[in-house]
């Protein structure tokens, strides 16, 4: 698909504007044919430039896919990542599932709130802050959890530290996360789950596993349970697991 080969409707032409190389970009990336399985980093591309996903945004993501606004706005109301209004420059999501909902994690969401004066999916006023329940966030030993945009923030989090975290964004802080990348706004993340390298420097956080993580593996260890062939100080890796020969 080249660009000459796309008549833009007066809805879409403004993004493809701005986006249509960093669009036909992604697209290159999948096979012939298979073009229309770029449609999710497409939609964190033009929440890159608007924050959320607008109707111009999927009338652009329909028409350099070749496929109809309905298609795409099936895709873009099914998973919540994808912003149908405008959101704020920090999304703050708090883990309230089974175990941080436990550990206090509706607490925390609930004084969040409070303080902020916004609910559910609710931007402040001064367009900064947006907060969100969020499922699951994938930390479930650290619960409870707080990220944003994406990344984790704030571990093993009380009211009081949420409240420090979001205050220290709205004055233009960058709050150091307890285990995270450092804090970027929220387009250039959706730039980054787009499928671009993230530029910022000491933005890749990584290094061993935690306590908290090994929690299981230190008290089987202390009581004298087994774990084959585990090494507390090397790396985890994966293995296959041998395969049974047919009999």
């Amino acid at each position: 698909m080249s660009d000459t080969a796309i008549d833009f409707s007066p809805a879409a032409a403004p993004l493809a504007a701005k986006l249509l190389g960093s669009a036909l970009e992604i697209i290159a990336r999948y096979p012939e044919g298979r073009s229309r399985s770029a449609l999710l980093p497409l939609l964190h591309l033009v929440q890159t430039e608007e924050g959320f996903v607008s109707p111009s945004g999927v009338a652009f993501c329909a028409e350099v896919l070749g496929i109809n606004k309905a298609q795409v706005g099936a895709v873009a109301t099914f998973y919540t990542m994808y912003k149908r209004k405008p959101t704020g420059e920090y999304l703050v999501s708090v883990c309230t599932n089974t175990l941080c909902n436990m550990m206090g994690g509706q607490e925390v969401y609930d004084r969040l709130t409070e303080h902020l004066g916004v609910g559910n999916g609710q931007t402040t006023a001064d367009g900064q802050i947006t907060v969100e329940h969020a499922e699951c966030l994938a930390a479930c030993d650290y619960a409870p959890v707080v990220t944003v945009n994406y990344d984790f923030a704030v571990d093993e989090a009380t009211p009081e530290a949420a409240i420090e975290l979001v205050e220290q964004l709205r004055k233009g802080g960058k709050p150091t996360p307890t285990r995270g990348a450092r804090v970027c706004s929220l387009k250039d993340m959706q730039h980054q789950l787009a499928g671009f390298a993230d530029e910022r420097d000491g933005a890749v956080a990584d290094g061993p596993a935690g306590p908290s993580t090994l929690r299981g593996v230190t008290l089987a260890d202390q009581h004298g349970i087994a774990v084959p062939n585990f090494n507390l100080d090397a790396p985890i890796t994966k293995t296959k697991p041998a395969r049974e020969e047919k009999k």
